[in-house]
């Protein structure tokens, strides 16, 4: 006989494990999932999605989020080698909010103008493929995007100004791809905090000054053809963690810079023109873990004290006239 400690132990994992289980298992709305297999179709019943099956709730199934009330919410195709497009279905799933097609190198084609029919989407990230084409303008009339991913793809043309128009976008990457041309300059217009990664593209131009009105969390426009003055996208008081503007042709004053204190944790200006001096406010910088302005026309006392002694000679390397520890004394 099973003793009274015991019994109350299963009961309680019992009621633990169904309480924590999904509200919207075994559930499936026949629309979506007649969308689904349309989308397993197009890439031709793929091992990947060996779960997707007629006689089962498609709440239940692999890469697949539902909400309580089984409308699916949640769609991610991630790490295999399946070749195909992204199919023109996914836009018939009218509740989906995070769209993720990611480390699928046999995914090529265009990204589908069905996508724009999603208007519940708030996450999209199509990376580590071998899509191409074009960064779509229709984007834009995903009213609640917020978190747009397209790094590590073939995509080639420029920046959309039409992006400037999503209401809701906050983080946009789109490094390491083929783009080209300027920044828009109405880019994150609508944000009052930002993420911009654009690094490894042929992007050239100056930086729209009006970028210096955007709270940037992380800006990272490495590896491009950019020119110009940059010195707007500081600021003592402006709440960056990452300033990446290495291996461009910015060439601006740094001795006029102030250097966000309160979270900045990188800043990479190495491989630019920038002249002046380091101003020894950046000593302030109380949790900067990363500093590079190697190969660039500064000169002067590299300041001391904070956590510029912690970085050694490579990080100020091939300037103009740079002196002081850990270089030669002045």
């Amino acid at each position: 006989m099973t003793s009274a400690p015991t019994l109350s132990f299963l009961l309680f994992f019992f009621f633990f494990f169904s309480s924590c289980s999904p509200a919207s298992a075994g559930l499936c709305n026949k629309y979506d999932k007649k969308a689904l297999l349309k989308i397993k179709s197009a890439f031709n019943n793929a091992y990947h999605f060996a779960s997707w099956t007629n006689d089962s709730a498609c709440c239940d199934w692999y890469n697949i989020d539902c909400d309580a009330r089984g409308r699916v919410i949640g769609l991610s195709l991630f790490q295999d080698d399946f070749p195909g497009t992204i199919p023109d279905a996914v836009g018939d799933l009218p509740f989906l909010q995070s769209l993720t097609f990611h480390h699928l190198p046999n995914l090529v084609g265009t990204i589908p103008p069905a996508i724009a029919r999603l208007a519940n989407l708030r996450f999209l990230d199509i990376s580590w493929t071998s899509v191409s084409g074009p960064v779509p303008a229709f984007l834009a009339r995903l009213r609640a995007l917020d978190y747009l991913n397209l790094s590590f793809n073939n995509l080639s043309g420029t920046i959309p100004a039409a992006l400037g128009d999503a209401p809701s976008l906050t983080s946009i990457d789109i490094s390491r791809n083929k783009l080209t041309g300027p920044l828009p300059p109405a880019l994150f217009r609508n944000a009052s905090e930002a993420y911009l990664r654009l690094s490894h593209n042929g992007l050239s131009g100056e930086v729209p000054p009006s970028y210096g009105s955007v709270r940037f969390i992380q800006v990272d426009l490495s590896r491009n053809q950019f020119e110009g003055d940059a010195t707007f996208l500081f600021g003592r008081g402006k709440p960056a963690q990452q300033i990446d503007l290495s291996r461009n042709k910015f060439e601006f004053d740094l001795t006029r810079v102030e250097f966000p204190e309160a979270d900045l944790i990188l800043v990479d200006l190495n491989h630019n023109k920038i002249y002046g001096n380091i101003p020894q406010q950046i000593s302030e910088v109380g949790n900067l873990q990363f500093f590079n302005v190697s190969y660039n026309r500064l000169c002067g006392k590299i300041p001391a004290g904070g956590r510029l002694n912690r970085f050694d000679e490579y990080c100020f390397l091939h300037n103009k006239c740079l002196c002081g520890a850990p270089l030669p004394a002045c």
